[in-house]
Parts: structure tokens; C-alpha cells; sequence
């Protein structure tokens, strides 16, 4: 299928680009790199203005900062940021459509990008990518009728530094456009006999464009048997669309597990399994995996409302399906006709943390 961005690059079109950072925090014409103070200056001290002096911002704990501030029409195309990877679980990312007072975007702000688990992983695709060493990419279209905001909460006891550009073009008419939103939910552990809910409540009309999920196992064997399910406007106990299994709807088959080599990951511009995390024999004892699936040529319309949720099944004894209790994060991607839709409460720093076991880089764990 052919690339619709690339057959229309050539295109002629009424609208001009604008960017956001830390070095033009209002994305005004002219108004890049002219910063006297900023977390470069005593690197630029022999060079003076226009030298890399404000490339990041630093965000104390508990703080809420203001990423960009977007006054009418437009259209977000790009976003870039990068930041340590400890805090890819610590920080909350939010944007709102149109001067709502809530938002149509929270998530974590590894989960956004793909990278759920704070540990890196190469993501290819199309809306989404994420390169080393943490280069996190959105190229999800957000367009908005009259003014947007993107925050960055710090839930954690440190300061964080961030780096940040929010490219956006202005002139075009997007009266007819929907709105992105993305919510995060997790299950840790998901209650015996009991389904994963990634969504629920949505009303209005819109389509479903994708799913992330950071899904750790909690026991030995196969995770994957469960089925995701979408209800749609008048489905009650039935969905419209049941899938045939986790590794189905992601794309991959027989348990992503290609022989000889075990789980195998793979990362495509729709679908992928871009992270496997393996047991390392001591502090990490269970498997974490990391997957999407961008419903982008094959969208989940729907006219009045919208609730997806998935199961996660195993194996037990004389064939028979084994009910799990894992630790699963999801994300959802979805576009609709309002600027607000039903939303979990936020989520805590508790609530986010990543049980995973201490790395070599942290304190936690070691012993005396």
C-alpha cells in the first residue's frame, strides 16, 4: 500500500509550520534561539547567543510543566523528547483539546512511545518510533479546533531534565477533524477469572486506531491464549469483533515463538512485538513483553460508543484454558468527535511503578 505522506509530499498546501522547545517556548515566527538562560548557557559561555543555550528544561518533583501552549487551528504532526529512562514510568503525559478543563491524553510517558517496561527497545513503525538511546517519537496527527495544551507531570522525588520539540502547522481547516485521546489502565495482578479492561465508557462518535501493551507474566508457560474483544454501540454481553488470541491480534503466531530461537521480536509499521525481557537469574525473574497494533489501514469505527477489553489465558492440565493473574498495562489509541471522553482517574506513582527487580545501576535490592 502505498505511503499516503509520501504521495502528497508534493502537494502544495496553505499552511505554515511552527515548533515548540526549550529554545522557543511560544513557537513564535523568529523566535528560535534566542535564550540567555537556560540548562546550556555554561556550556555556551565562550560563544554567546544563538549557542544551544536552553535545550532542556528541568522539572522539580511534584511539578506539572507546560510543553507547549497552542492558540487556535492547528495540527500537531511531530513530537520528539528524550529523558532517562528512570523516569519513563515516573512521568505523566497529558494534552488537551480546545480548552478542556480534563484531558484527552494520559499516559506515562514511556507507555505513549511504546517503552512501558523503562528498559530501551527499537521501535519501527509508523506512528510511533523509538531510537536509541531513548529518542521517543510521536507522529500521531492531533488536530484541534481552538488551542491545545501538552503538560508533563513528575510524580517522582527527583528532579527531571527533558528534552522536547512539539512541531505543529497552522492555517488548515480542521472543523471536521476528530480528536486524538490515549488512556492507560493496568491490572497488577490482574483478578482471577477477570478481564483486562483497555477501555470503557467511550461515547460519541469516532474509530479505535491502536493498542500498547506492557504485559508481564506472573507464571511458567504460555500467556497468550486470551481473546481481545470490541463492544460496540449496541453490543451488551457479545462483542461486534472478538480476535482469536494475544499473539493473533499483534500480529505474530504460534507464540511468537520461532523455533530455536524462543520469543522472537519483531517491530513493523502496524504491528510488532518490539520488546522480550528475559529472566536474568537474579533480580528479574519473570518474562515482560512490550507490543502494539495500529489499527491505521483497518480503523474500529464506531458510531455511539466503544468498550474494549481483553483476556489473558494459559494453559492447564487435559487442555483445558488456565486463567491468569499478570501484571498488564495498556495503552489505547482512539479518535473521536469531542475533546473529553470517559477516563480512568489518574494514575499514582505506586500505581505506575515498574516491579521488574533492580538493575546494576540501582540501589534497590543490594544487599549490605
Amino acid at each position: 500500500m502505498a505511503n499516503p505522506n509520501l504521495s502528497n509530499i508534493a502537494a502544495l498546501r496553505s499552511v505554515s509550520t511552527r515548533s515548540i522547545s526549550p529554545e522557543n517556548f511560544d513557537g513564535s515566527v523568529g523566535g528560535g534561539g534566542r535564550a540567555m538562560e537556560g540548562t546550556g548557557r555554561e556550556c555556551a559561555r565562550d560563544l554567546g547567543a544563538g549557542w544551544k543555550i536552553s535545550p532542556s528544561v528541568k522539572i522539580a518533583p511534584g511539578e506539572t510543566f507546560s510543553l507547549a501552549k497552542i492558540e487556535g487551528a492547528a495540527k500537531i504532526s511531530h513530537i520528539w523528547m528524550t529523558t532517562h529512562r528512570d523516569h519513563w514510568r515516573t512521568l505523566l503525559f497529558r494534552a488537551y483539546w480546545d480548552g478542556a478543563d480534563e484531558p484527552a491524553i494520559e499516559v506515562p510517558y514511556g507507555d505513549f512511545f511504546c517503552s512501558g517496561w523503562g528498559q530501551f527497545s527499537q521501535v519501527n513503525s509508523e506512528p510511533i518510533a523509538a531510537n536509541p538511546n531513548g529518542g521517543f517519537n510521536s507522529y500521531w496527527p492531533m488536530p484541534f479546533r481552538n488551542g491545545a495544551e501538552l503538560t508533563i507531570e513528575n510524580t517522582s522525588t527527583v528532579e527531571v531534565v527533558l528534552y522536547y520539540q512539539v512541531t505543529y502547522e497552522v492555517g488548515g481547516d480542521h472543523s471536521n477533524d476528530a480528536y486524538l485521546h490515549a488512556q492507560w489502565r493496568r491490572s497488577n495482578p490482574l483478578p482471577y477469572k477477570e478481564t483486562h479492561t483497555i477501555l470503557d465508557g467511550v461515547e460519541g462518535k469516532g474509530h479505535y486506531a491502536g493498542t500498547y501493551m506492557a504485559w508481564g507474566v506472573n507464571s511458567n508457560g504460555w500467556w497468550g491464549e486470551g481473546e481481545i474483544k470490541f463492544y460496540m454501540d449496541s453490543d451488551e454481553e457479545y462483542p461486534t469483533i472478538c480476535g482469536t488470541g494475544t499473539e493473533d491480534y499483534f500480529g505474530g503466531a504460534w507464540n511468537f515463538d520461532v523455533p530455536g530461537s524462543g520469543y522472537t521480536e519483531f517491530s513493523t509499521a502496524y504491528l510488532g512485538m518490539p520488546q522480550v525481557i528475559r529472566p536474568d537469574g537474579l533480580y528479574v525473574g519473570q518474562q515482560r513483553f512490550g507490543m502494539y497494533r495500529w489499527h491505521l489501514p483497518d480503523p474500529i469505527h464506531f458510531a455511539e460508543r466503544l468498550r474494549v477489553d481483553i483476556q489473558a489465558l494459559g494453559w492447564r492440565s487435559g487442555w483445558r484454558y488456565l486463567p491468569l493473574q499478570d501484571d498488564i498495562a495498556s495503552t489505547a489509541f482512539f479518535y473521536l468527535d469531542r475533546p473529553i471522553a470517559s477516563r480512568p482517574a489518574p494514575p499514582t506513582a505506586d500505581e505506575m511503578e515498574i516491579h521488574i527487580g533492580a538493575g546494576p545501576s540501582s540501589e534497590l535490592g543490594r544487599g549490605a
